[in-house]
């Protein structure tokens, strides 16, 4: 047993503090507002309650992580069979978020990239990345992985059929 440097014998890990640019540093007051989407922070969490008006309008990290074209979630979507079942696939993701983003207004999908051998659907949050992930290889079966990333701050999802 390796005891490091000045014989410490002690094994558990020591977990790295996450530093995620996109939460909040200070907290929001109640009922704050995203001036984009309309979302409100009520609790410590964002929600779809009614803003109200006379309070703080800010931007919140799902709008924000739009606007710097940051995703968190990668899902990469190949193969002959996703090639003849695109239109049924990206229904299904646009689905995933519907479910996702009623309780989770931070989870919704940033945008879908084509490119030549296969298609990168981008997602504000790791939760909706690796949900479509997984609804994909249940519903459609295939090749299906994940890796989580930056202290699983991302995620990058391979599915291919």
């Amino acid at each position: 047993m390796d005891t490091g440097p000045r014989g410490r014998k002690d094994t558990r890990l020591i977990k790295e503090k996450r530093n995620d640019a996109y939460k909040c540093k200070d907290k929001l007051p109640d009922f704050a507002h995203c001036a984009n989407c309309g979302a409100t922070f009520v609790g410590g969490r964002w929600t779809w309650a009614a803003p109200d008006p006379a309070k703080t309008k800010v931007i919140c990290p799902a709008c924000q992580r739009c606007a710097d074209n940051f995703p968190a979630g990668y899902v990469e979507m190949k193969g002959d069979f996703f090639d003849k079942h695109r239109a049924e696939i990206i229904s299904l993701s646009r689905n995933i978020e519907n479910q996702e983003r009623e309780p989770h207004p931070m989870e919704r999908i940033m945008a879908i990239h084509e490119a030549e051998d296969h298609t990168l659907l981008t997602t504000t949050g790791v939760h909706l990345a690796r949900r479509i992930g997984d609804a994909l290889a249940q519903s459609f079966k295939g090749t299906y992985a994940f890796h989580y990333a930056d202290g699983e701050q991302k995620i990058r999802v391979y599915w291919e059929r």
